[in-house]
């Protein structure tokens, strides 16, 4: 039973009173009904309620309907002991275990909803990490039936950039739910490697093969899902982005103009062997990109062209305030009865203060790494980062050293001061430094091990000219950019 008495007061009136108002009205013309007639509305009436998802009160009223039917419409106004032939008894027990049957599905239903609802807003982001890059505001808005796999990021990276991400798995139910969680996932780990949008997405796709191959023949459907993959850089304030089979962004500029990027559409997840394209975008500060599933502008009564018009059109008059910007979008845009759950993730982008970058060219010869540790710390001196002095004049020597003598010039070396202090050396090369832990008797080997011990992070990362190694610090005395996270 309800554990709220007034709940459950309330259910036990409304199961006695509504199939008791029913006969009320078909009392008239009762004569005129059969009653295979009034036993089939009666269904209806216990399947409405069993519809609302209250178990309990679904079985009251099928008792009812069956009680009140048989006062009204077998014996009328007689005892309830006698019945003018055995089709009455029949036609009221079978009114009794249809509603009974109809209450037990609801509950199975209602039961696997909540399942499903509760299992996919665990696996979706509960707090969006404090970034630097972008003031960062989303919604998730689920289907009024069932819950779909619908899911949404924000995945800090190396270098103050930031990784926006939405995706969206075919179909609906407990499944598609499970499926969006492991592809969310999937797409946390592959970003630790810092791979562009592209190679990123051709994982992913790898990850859903590997899923079909795991069901094996046994699976009705196999597994569709689509994904946006967006890179920001404050630094160079370009987005790299690709997609497979999903929506391309909007972005809002400054000025109030709002355009739907030409992004190559790529096929759906799944689909295996065909390639994804990433396009690189410069956009000026205080830039909105908004990301979006497909929930959001196309339903059955509604083409996608005339959700799109009106998504750009809500975009138009909207300000600089993701918050707003979400809450406009979902107060205009969004289908008053959506079948489909729907996701909305947007980003102000920021510029990286230029006072806060600090960079070198150094000769490929081993003899300029003394003068270039002298200007180093002069720097950190001028950001009152003298604390951090010892472990980074460590950090750039072993990385610069290793860029002249196994990398490629040209060499470049570059500093970033924000909440964190990150290191930089850049290099024509493709070659990896890689972890080793040396012997007592060796004589060389421990150079990024010693790296690995005085940063908190560090790693390489693969650009088209050669490869960047970053080693990040903390940086107490760096004062925190303001950055707005919520999570509707």
């Amino acid at each position: 039973m309800p554990r709220n008495p007034i709940k459950g007061l309330t259910a036990l009136l409304a199961a006695v009173a509504v199939p008791l108002a029913v006969c009320a009205v078909l009392l008239p013309v009762r004569d005129t009904l059969s009653q295979t007639n009034v036993a089939l509305i009666l269904m209806l009436v216990v399947a409405a309620v069993a519809a609302l998802g209250n178990r309990w009160a679904a079985a009251l009223t099928a008792l009812s309907a069956a009680v009140w039917f048989v006062f009204f419409f077998t014996t009328p106004y007689g005892s309830f002991i006698r019945f003018n032939n055995a089709d009455d008894i029949v036609t009221a027990g079978l009114l009794l275990v249809v509603g009974l049957a109809v209450s037990q599905l609801a509950r199975r239903f209602s039961r696997e909803h909540a399942i499903a609802t509760t299992l996919q807003r665990s696996l979706l982001p509960r707090v969006l990490p404090d970034t630097s890059a972008a003031r960062v505001a989303c919604r998730y808005v689920p289907a009024e039936a069932e819950v779909g796999g619908d899911w949404f990021d924000v995945i800090p990276l190396p270098g103050f950039r930031t990784a926006l991400v939405v995706g969206d798995v075919v179909g609906h139910g407990l499944r598609s739910a499970v499926i969006m969680g492991r592809l969310r996932t999937a797409v946390l780990n592959f970003s630790t490697l810092d791979l562009p949008p592209d190679e990123l997405l051709a994982r992913l796709d790898d990850v859903v093969n590997q899923m079909d191959a795991e069901a094996g023949a046994g699976q009705d459907v196999n597994v569709v899902a689509t994904c946006l993959y967006a890179i920001y850089d404050p630094i160079s304030r370009s987005c790299t982005m690709a997609r497979a089979g999903h929506f391309p962004p909007a972005i809002v500029h400054p000025d109030g103009r709002v355009e739907i990027v030409d992004l190559p559409a790529g096929p759906p997840l799944g689909l295996g062997g065909l390639r994804f394209q990433a396009v690189e975008r410069s956009l000026p500060e205080d830039t909105q990109l908004v990301l979006y599933t497909d929930g959001l502008i196309h339903n059955r009564y509604r083409d996608i062209g005339t959700g799109l018009k009106l998504l750009c059109d809500t975009l138009s008059g909207v300000g600089l305030d993701p918050e707003k910007t979400c809450e406009m979008i979902l107060e205009k845009v969004l289908p008053a009865r959506s079948v489909d759950d729907a996701a909305l993730l947007v980003a102000r982008t920021r510029a990286f203060p230029p006072d806060r970058i600090a960079e070198w060219d150094i000769p490929a010869i081993p003899a300029s790494v003394p003068a270039l540790r002298t200007e180093v710390l002069a720097k950190l001196a001028e950001w009152n980062l003298e604390e951090t002095a010892f472990a980074t004049e460590l950090i750039l020597s072993e990385l610069v050293t290793n860029a002249i003598r196994y990398g490629a010039p040209p060499v470049h070396l570059r500093l970033l001061r924000d909440t964190t202090l990150v290191v930089e050396v850049s290099d024509g090369s493709s070659t990896s430094p890689h972890l080793r832990y040396a012997t007592d008797m060796d004589e060389g080997g421990r150079g990024i091990f010693l790296v690995s011990q005085f940063a908190e992070r560090w790693g390489t990362r693969f650009t088209p000219t050669g490869k960047i190694v970053w080693a990040e610090q903390s940086a107490p005395s760096v004062p925190v950019a303001p950055v707005l996270t919520s999570v509707g």
